[in-house]
Order: structure tokens, then C-alpha cells, then sequence
């Protein structure tokens, strides 16, 4: 299978972690709507390996922030291209995404995003 994936890293102010996960469980679903398998995001908790570069240091985490990694699953590249162009435009998006990146309350700072697409290379599942 020709699986494609986006991948995404950033920090997030720790205060606001819970109210973060609340709206990404909901823009999860929509991106599933729209032909995500899965999506997944993940908390920072072992981030440093000595002799490595770590998300710390890629994305600047400041004292008060944790990082937060995540990847979408998609079964390939065009279904991946059509929900990029579909779900910023759903009007779902704008309402989760509003309380955000409010001023002076700046949850979600994508300028601080690290983000990309990837093709598969190896795929190795655990079989049961």
C-alpha cells in the first residue's frame, strides 16, 4: 500500500494542553471526513539523546511550553492534496480554530510549526 502521511511538530504552552486536546480531537474527526485513516498527536516526554538535535532545540520550546508531534495517515498522496484543499475551507475549521490563536492567548502558533508530507519508505506493523 502507498500510504502518504503529513507530519507536523510545535510547542504549545503547557497551561493550555487540555483545552488544546479538546479541539484536536474534533479536528481530528473532520480530518478523517475528508480521507484521513488516522491521525494521531503525541506529548514530548524523553526529548533528548545525546549527540542528536532534539524538538527542543528545532522548535524553540520556552520553559513553559511542552511539544506536541502528530502525523495524519492518508492511503495516498491525491486523497492527502484534496483534504488540504477542502478542510481549512470547512466552516468547522474556523470555529476550533478561532479560540486558538486569539490575541494575547496564543495557543496555536503556526509560524512555529514544523510540517511536512512524506511517501512511504518501509512500513513494518506488529502482526497479531
Amino acid at each position: 500500500m502507498s500510504q502518504y502521511i503529513d507530519g507536523f511538530v510545535f510547542p504549545l504552552p503547557h497551561i493550555y494542553l487540555d483545552e488544546y486536546k479538546i479541539s484536536a480531537g474534533k479536528i481530528a474527526e473532520i480530518w478523517k471526513e475528508y480521507g484521513a485513516l488516522a491521525y494521531f498527536e503525541f506529548v514530548g516526554d524523553d526529548l533528548a539523546l545525546e549527540g542528536t538535535k532534539s524538538f527542543i532545540d528545532v522548535v524553540d520550546v520556552q520553559e513553559d511550553e511542552v511539544v506536541v508531534f502528530g502525523w495524519v495517515v492518508f492511503p495516498s498522496k491525491i486523497i492527502r492534496d484534496q483534504a488540504n484543499e477542502k478542510v481549512p475551507l470547512d466552516p468547522r475549521m474556523a470555529d476550533l480554530v478561532a479560540p486558538l490563536v486569539l490575541p494575547g492567548k496564543l495557543i496555536f502558533d503556526a509560524s512555529r510549526m514544523i510540517y511536512g508530507g512524506f511517501k512511504s519508505l518501509i512500513q513494518s506493523l506488529e502482526d497479531h
